[in-house]
């Protein structure tokens, strides 16, 4: 075991990612050196995630395997969601944790560790302060994760909607905006390390400078984002809130290329009585609206979104409404969940009436419809040239009859394509990682696409690259 050195474990949305990430650049600055072998580091940390049902599970599972295997010396942190949130009873569930460091303080992670590090604590450490200071006192560190190319910036923490079946606000606190200058400042240095690509997250990205007193804050922060990184090619906006879309920020997105025409606007469902009892926006007059200006301003717009199935209350004939909206609408992308009961939340009184089976039916019988328009919408990109922010590559068995015949493919992500949650577009050959190719499509499947480099000059010739490379 190596002293003074960490390996952390992420678990959770995008948003816990760059808490990691902070975090680890925190701990790197105070001399703790990161290591992939969890059998070799002295201080071991899960940033777990207390979102839904199973992902409480995920994170205590991976608490549990780390404890029952921590040796002599070993020091187990758990931070983030699910221990703001339970706090000793996370210690209950899994003997073995030292200490315990709330999402709202993750800042504080080399005081906790350091601490630890004494062996004057013979009882697990408790680090839960109420102190909502998040973007004031981040100690310098960059509030981004980077990912090959492409690039994560957290411009706010909290919220302060108040969605009925979310624990969002109990964990997090409200939402608090980060300065508009520090996320500049972050840009720029992720342009500098030849990022290509910056994704804006947040609990909700529309609601961006409400607290700061500044109106259409997500608009202004874009027009000052695209002339602080004419270098990076993509600009990303995820978990926007219906309602704030305004009339601003669509224009600012459709007169500037580097914007992407993408939204993710998590809808959660589409009828007015369920939207009321989940306390979300319930006029879906305004979504059509909204969404018809975007589609009218950005013809190329992808639009993803998110459902849940199963809501307390939730009637055949709701569930129906809810379908013929998504054949309506006609998402590129959809993510749909069955509705987890969580304690603690305004929901808590509805209870968790509706049998799993049959939001098991309902979720299969969504994601059935939602995977015929993918395709269709993904066919009609058949024969389109698209750039193809190019991120590794691999290998599979060509369709010619001989098990040996193996065909070298690169993978890669189009506008239309958020990391990790949505498709891929495979390209034949080996193209330039990190670089944006430009890719004629020749295949369409339900999420993914397939195309080849419209210039041949792109692709990568390996013989004229090192093996250790390769």
């Amino acid at each position: 075991m190596q002293k003074k050195s960490f390996h952390l474990v992420s678990l959770g949305c995008a948003k816990n990612t760059v808490d990691s990430e902070s975090m680890a650049q925190l701990l790197t600055g105070s001399g703790f050196q990161p290591l992939d072998n969890p059998k070799q580091a002295e201080v071991l940390i899960v940033n777990t995630c207390g979102f839904i049902g199973p992902a409480k599970e995920e994170s205590l599972n991976t608490l549990r395997q780390l404890a029952r295997k921590k040796r002599a010396g070993q020091i187990l942190i758990a931070a983030g969601c699910l221990t703001q949130r339970y706090g000793r009873e996370v210690v209950r569930q899994v003997p073995g944790i030292d200490g315990i460091l709330g999402t709202r303080r993750w800042m504080d992670i080399v005081e906790v560790a350091s601490r630890l590090r004494d062996g004057k604590h013979p009882e697990p450490l408790y680090h839960l302060p109420e102190v909502e200071t998040v973007g004031s006192d981040d100690h310098g560190v960059l509030r981004s994760a980077v990912h090959g190319a492409s690039a994560y910036i957290k411009i706010a923490d909290g919220c302060r909607r108040p969605c009925a079946f979310c624990a969002i606000p109990i964990i997090k606190g409200t939402a608090v905006s980060r300065p508009i200058e520090a996320i500049l400042a972050e840009a720029t240095a992720l342009q500098k390390q030849g990022v290509r690509e910056i994704i804006l997250i947040a609990q909700d990205t529309t609601d961006y400078g409400h607290d700061l007193g500044m109106k259409d804050g997500l608009a202004q922060l874009l027009e000052r984002l695209v002339v602080a990184v004419p270098e990076v090619d993509w600009l990303r906006i995820m978990y926007a809130y219906p309602g704030y879309v305004t009339d601003r920020l669509i224009e600012v997105m459709a007169a500037q290329p580097k914007i992407l025409p993408y939204l993710d606007m998590p809808l959660q469902h589409a009828h007015p009585q369920a939207l009321r009892r989940m306390r979300r926006p319930a006029n879906i007059d305004w979504v059509h609206r909204t969404l018809e200006k975007m589609r009218t301003a950005m013809p190329d717009l992808a639009l993803r979104t998110t459902f849940i199935v199963g809501y307390p209350g939730e009637t055949e004939e709701e569930f129906q409404t809810l379908l013929d909206f998504i054949q309506e609408i006609r998402f590129d992308r959809v993510g749909a969940f069955q509705f987890s009961f969580e304690p603690g939340t305004t929901s808590e009184p509805l209870g968790d009436p509706i049998p799993a089976e049959v939001k098991q039916a309902r979720w299969e019988q969504l994601m059935q419809l939602q995977q015929g328009i993918s395709l269709e919408s993904n066919q009609s990109l058949v024969g389109k040239t698209l750039d193809v922010l190019v991120e590794g590559w691999g290998q599979i068995e060509a369709e010619t009859g001989q098990k040996d015949k193996i065909e070298h493919i690169s993978l890669g992500r189009s506008y239309r394509d958020a990391p990790e949650i949505d498709g891929m577009v495979i390209i034949s050959g080996h193209a330039p990682v990190g670089e944006l190719v430009q890719t004629r499509i020749d295949g369409a499947m339900i999420y993914d696409l397939s195309g080849v480099v419209a210039s041949k000059d792109t692709i990568i010739n390996l013989t004229d690259i090192p093996l250790n490379q390769v």
